[in-house]
């Protein structure tokens, strides 16, 4: 090869390369930017103001929310998930008969980035009544919803369109019921989720003071029970949601009726859970009525966060690095009414607290060396918030 040819060749293995480099770096630089659309599922109907789900944009540099207004008309939206390439969303239509059948049901989205606006896909029977929670597996080929009044767990294709098929796996109802008479009559599924390398599903049964550990096949899109992992409660606790720790190390799950968390360790080899710790969400002496609802770990993996309805806060602890145990640091007013859910922007600067009857979603900026809250001073209107969810925001 003479010098010139050389040159020349140089000079294209040097444009590939910084093609590479700007294909590569894009999606982090975006993601530097700070720049964020956060979605909103409501409750509709019933004299709510909320007629589906509605979009924001989030400016994670001054914790600044700007409204986009409704992206979907939608029926009891009350949960969310983001597909992991952020083009398609899903959503539980928590309800008790769906497109005229004794079920909820699930609605596909596909995402215009830029606008926030969600286009409808197609819709599908959740196979039981009044589903309230819902992930998509890591692959983002599978979506996974619980059902709480018919108490079951059903697993959903995602096609290559974005639509989801029909159910490839359906865990039906069980029976008995749990020490409280009015919420534990029966059992209650009230949420799923999937271990960071898809092999465990782990679900949180309200009604039996039990949690419930499968196999997750993500090549099939199947759930194989094992009994050997279940995980019992104190009577009356209420499991509700469940979280892991960024480590992969440890387990929380919050209880609504006891209005505590309990902390497991966690085997990432087989699934099981092994109880460490339980403490309250509730301040020392209070002795209101009160109902936990969400629990989030911050990105950097020391503090752990919880709702309290009723008492319309949120619980702040550190995370012990060592063996995950909880130390509970504050407890701080959301401003507002039933905080039911809340999320942290993807920075770990900000919490965004969703008070379901007060109509509003409040800001605080999170204190990285302590955890703390303070309020930011900004309220967003919006009728019944439910659930926040954040993505990467696009030109």
């Amino acid at each position: 090869m003479n010098r010139l040819n050389f040159s020349r060749y140089s000079l294209k293995i040097a444009a590939l390369v910084l093609a590479l480099f700007a294909l590569f770096a894009a999606p982090a630089a975006r993601a530097q930017q700070g720049k964020y659309v956060f979605y909103v599922g409501t409750y509709t109907g019933n004299g709510n103001s909320s007629k589906g789900i509605y979009a924001y944009r989030f400016d994670a540099a001054t914790g600044q929310g700007t409204p986009l207004g409704l992206a979907a008309e939608t029926t009891n939206p009350s949960f969310l998930a983001l597909s992991p390439n952020g083009q398609f969303l899903y959503a539980v239509n928590e309800v008790e008969n769906y497109q005229g059948a004794n079920s909820g049901g699930v609605s596909a989205f596909s995402v215009d980035r830029p606008t926030g606006k969600l286009t409808l896909l197609n819709e599908v029977r959740s196979r039981g009544i009044d589903p309230c929670y819902i992930i998509v597996d890591k692959s983002g080929k599978y979506v996974l919803v619980a059902n709480y009044v018919g108490d079951s767990v059903a697993v959903f294709p995602v096609l290559e369109d974005g639509k989801l098929g029909e159910a490839t796996d359906f865990v039906p109802r069980r029976t008995g019921h749990g020490a409280n008479p009015e919420r534990q009559e029966a059992p209650h599924a009230h949420s799923i989720d999937l271990s960071p390398d898809n092999r465990f599903a782990f679900v949180d049964d309200l009604g039996l003071d039990e949690l419930f550990v499968y196999k997750f096949d993500s090549a099939n899109g199947t759930l194989a029970p094992n009994d050997s992992l279940i995980v019992k409660f104190g009577p009356g606790a209420g499991p509700r949601h469940f979280l892991l720790h960024p480590s992969g190390k440890f387990a929380y799950v919050i209880a609504e009726l006891a209005s505590t968390v309990t902390v497991f360790s966690f085997d990432q080899r087989t699934g099981a859970l092994l109880p460490r710790q339980m403490i309250s969400t509730l301040p020392k002496g209070f002795a209101g009525g009160s109902d936990a609802a969400e629990i989030r770990i911050a990105p950097s993996g020391k503090f752990l966060y919880a709702s309290n309805r009723r008492h319309d806060s949120i619980t702040v602890f550190a995370i012990d690095s060592q063996n995950g145990t909880l130390t509970k640091i504050d407890n701080t007013p959301t401003q507002g009414k039933i905080p039911r859910s809340f999320d942290i922007d993807p920075t770990g600067n900000f919490l965004l607290a969703a008070n379901q009857k007060s109509d509003n979603i409040v800001i605080f900026r999170i204190d990285q060396e302590t955890g703390r809250l303070a309020p930011t001073g900004q309220k967003l209107e919006v009728g019944s918030p439910v659930c926040v969810k954040f993505m990467a925001a696009t030109k």
